[in-house]
C-alpha cells in the first residue's frame, strides 16, 4: 500500500471511528431496547406518572427536499435517525411564510382568525399576536409546566405585552424579527433602518453577540436542560431556530464537505442545515444525560417551504415559500419519542401545524375544555397509534389584502366565490387554489454555478389567465393535473367551504408602519417602542414627581438665595 494510500484509508477510519463515537451513547441506549415497550400506563392519571417533557424544534425556511430522508444532496444523519425510529409525518402542512406559521402553532388557530391572514410582522408594524388569544405555552403553565423559548419570535414586538416572557415563557433567549445576521445580530429593515436584535428575557443581550446563532441558541438549550430537575417538574422548550433563513452564513468547518456541490447558494445553505442536524444531535444527546429522554416526546418541523433563489430546494413539489402550492406548504415533520406506541414508520395522516396545541395541550394532561374554539385537531393517537387522523380538511388561508387575480370573479366562481381573492383549501383527496397562488414552478435541484436566478419564471407567466386550480392531491402531489374543468362539482363544494370559512373570518390587522420602531431612535436595537397602560401611569406618575421636585428645588435655590442676600446685607450694616 502506498504512503497516499495509507493515508487515506488512516483518514476515512477515523472519521468514522469519530462518527462511530458520536452515536454511541445513542446506541446503547437506542430506540432498539424500545421498539415493543411502550408504556401502557403513559398520560394515565391514575399512574400519578409525570406528563412527558415535550421538545418543539422548528427550522426557518427548510425546503422539502433539504433532509437527508428525501434522498437530498444534504446529509442529516442525525435528523435521519430520529426520524427513522421514529413517525415520519409524510401528509403534514404548515404555512408558507413565517408568521402565520409560527401564529398558529401558538394558538392553535388559522389566521383568518387572529388577523394575521395576510403576509408577515414587520418589524415596524404596531402589530404582535392578539391579547385575547391563550397561548399553548400559557395553558402549558397551567397545567404545571416549566416553559422556555429559544430562538426566532416573528410574532410582534411593538410594546411589552407583546413579548414571548408576556405570552406564555417563563424565559426567552432570541431573536425577535425575522431574519438577522447570524454572528453580529443586525437586522434590517430597508436602508439605514438597522437594530441590534438579540434579547435574553425583556431586555437587549447586548454581550452575547459573535457567536453563530445555531450554536448559541444549541447551548442555550443544553444549559436549561443541565439547570432543570427532570423529575420536579415537566419541561416545555420551543426553540426556534433562525437557520436556514437568509443570509447565507455558516463557519466554514461545515462549507468544506460540500466543496463539490457546484452552485455556491447550495453549498451554503447545506453547510446550515449540517449545522442544526449537528445541534439537534447535541440537544438529543442532552436529553439522555440529563435524563429526560424516555419520558419525553421531541417533534421536528420547518416552518415553510424553501426559497430556491436562496438556496433551497423543494423538489419535485411545484412552488416555493410564500405560495400555496406543495412547494410552499408542504411540512417536514416527523415525531421521535419512547412514548410512541408504533414506531418506525410512516404516517399519512392528514396532520396541520394548528393541530400541535390541542395534541401537546392531550398529552400534557389537559382536558377538551381547554382547546375548544380551536381549529387544530388532538392528532396523538394517528401519529403514535397508526389511527386515522380526526382532521378531514384543512384552510390553508383566505387572503383578501394579496394581489387579486385579473382574471378572477365572482361569476368565475359560480356565484358562490370571488376567485380574484387568493385563497387555498384542502378536503380529503382535492384541493382547490384561487386568485394569485404565487409562483408555480417546478424547479430541479440546483446543479449549476448559477442556477436558479431571477430569470426563472416559466409557469406564472405562459398560464396568467387562470383564477381557480383543483388538484387530487393524494394521486397528484406534484400539482400536475389541474382538474377544474374536469370537476365543476369538486370545484363548487370546496368554494362553498371557502365562503363558510370567510363568515368567521376576522378583519385583517396589517397597520402601516411606525417611524418610531427605527432603532436609531431607541439605542440603536430593535425593542418595544409602545408604552402599554401600566408604563404609561408610571411614567405619568414619575413625571409629576419630577416637576414638583423641580419645584422644590427652586424653591428652595431661591430661599437660599435670599438668605444669602440678607446675611451680606447684615455684614454691611455692621461695618
Amino acid at each position: 500500500m502506498t504512503g497516499t494510500m495509507a493515508s487515506s484509508a488512516l483518514t476515512s477510519l477515523s472519521m468514522m471511528s469519530l462518527l462511530s463515537l458520536s452515536y454511541l451513547s445513542w446506541d446503547l441506549m437506542g430506540p432498539n431496547q424500545l421498539e415493543n415497550t411502550p408504556d401502557e400506563s403513559f398520560n394515565d392519571p391514575a399512574s400519578g406518572l409525570q406528563p412527558p417533557h415535550i421538545i418543539f424544534i422548528m427550522t426557518d425556511d427548510q425546503g422539502f427536499n433539504d433532509i437527508g430522508y428525501h434522498s437530498s444532496d444534504i446529509k442529516t444523519p442525525t435528523l435521519d435517525k430520529l426520524a427513522a425510529n421514529g413517525v415520519k409525518l409524510e401528509n403534514y402542512y404548515i404555512q408558507p411564510i413565517c408568521t402565520p406559521s409560527r401564529s398558529q402553532f401558538i394558538t392553535g388557530r388559522y389566521q383568518i382568525h387572529t388577523g394575521l391572514q395576510h403576509s408577515i410582522i414587520r418589524p415596524r408594524q404596531p402589530n404582535c399576536l392578539p391579547f385575547d388569544q391563550v397561548t399553548l405555552p400559557q395553558r402549558l403553565q397551567e397545567l404545571g409546566y416549566s416553559t422556555h423559548m429559544v430562538g426566532k419570535w416573528h410574532l410582534g414586538f411593538y410594546k411589552k405585552e407583546c413579548l414571548p416572557t408576556r405570552r406564555g415563557f417563563d424565559t426567552y433567549f432570541g431573536s425577535l424579527t425575522g431574519s438577522v445576521n447570524y454572528y453580529t445580530y443586525s437586522s434590517c429593515d430597508g436602508p439605514k433602518l438597522c437594530g441590534f436584535d438579540l434579547h435574553e428575557g425583556e431586555s437587549v443581550a447586548w454581550d452575547q453577540g459573535g457567536k453563530y446563532s445555531t450554536h448559541l441558541f444549541t447551548q442555550r438549550v443544553r444549559k436549561i436542560l443541565a439547570r432543570h430537575n427532570p423529575q420536579s417538574q415537566p419541561l416545555f422548550i420551543f426553540l426556534s431556530f433562525q437557520a436556514v433563513h437568509s443570509p447565507l452564513q455558516s463557519p466554514k468547518e461545515y462549507i468544506c464537505p460540500y466543496s463539490g456541490l457546484e452552485n455556491v447558494a447550495r453549498r451554503r445553505y447545506a453547510a446550515m442545515v449540517s449545522a442544526v442536524d449537528e445541534a439537534v444531535r447535541n440537544i438529543t444527546y442532552a436529553l439522555r444525560k440529563y435524563g429526560y429522554y424516555q419520558n419525553s416526546v421531541l417533534i421536528f418541523s420547518n416552518d415553510n417551504g424553501g426559497q430556491p433563489l436562496s438556496g433551497g430546494s423543494n423538489w419535485p413539489l411545484r412552488g416555493r415559500k410564500g405560495t400555496y402550492w406543495e412547494g410552499g406548504i408542504r411540512g417536514l415533520g416527523f415525531v421521535h419519542s419512547p412514548l410512541l406506541r408504533k414506531r418506525r414508520r410512516v404516517s399519512k395522516a392528514l396532520v396541520h401545524i394548528t393541530d400541535w396545541y390541542p395534541t401537546l395541550v392531550g398529552l400534557a394532561g389537559g382536558n377538551e375544555s381547554m382547546t375548544d374554539g380551536l381549529d387544530g385537531y388532538n392528532v396523538w393517537e394517528a401519529i403514535s397509534e397508526g389511527k386515522e387522523s380526526p382532521r378531514l380538511e384543512i384552510l390553508h388561508n383566505i387572503d383578501p389584502l394579496f394581489n387579486h387575480a385579473r382574471s378572477g370573479s365572482l361569476q368565475q366562481g359560480f356565484g358562490i366565490w370571488n376567485t380574484a381573492i387568493q385563497a387555498s383549501i384542502r378536503m380529503g383527496d382535492w384541493k382547490l387554489l384561487t386568485g394569485n397562488p404565487g409562483r408555480g414552478d417546478w424547479i430541479p435541484p440546483q446543479i449549476l454555478p448559477g442556477f436558479p436566478n431571477s430569470s426563472w419564471n416559466l409557469e406564472r407567466i405562459i398560464k396568467h389567465q387562470k383564477s381557480v386550480w383543483l388538484f387530487n392531491i393524494s394521486e397528484d402531489p406534484y400539482e400536475r393535473f389541474d382538474l377544474s374543468e374536469q370537476r365543476p362539482d369538486v370545484v363548487k363544494q370546496l368554494l362553498a367551504r371557502l365562503a363558510y370559512y370567510n363568515q368567521s373570518a376576522v378583519p385583517v390587522r396589517f397597520p402601516s408602519e411606525d417611524p418610531r420602531a427605527n432603532p436609531n431612535l431607541n439605542g440603536g436595537a430593535w425593542v418595544p417602542w409602545v408604552a402599554d397602560e401600566v408604563e404609561k401611569i408610571e411614567s405619568t406618575v414619575c413625571l409629576r414627581k419630577n416637576k414638583n421636585t423641580k419645584k422644590k428645588s427652586s424653591l428652595y435655590k431661591y430661599k437660599s438665595l435670599l438668605r444669602r442676600l440678607n446675611i451680606i446685607s447684615n455684614r454691611i450694616k455692621n461695618l
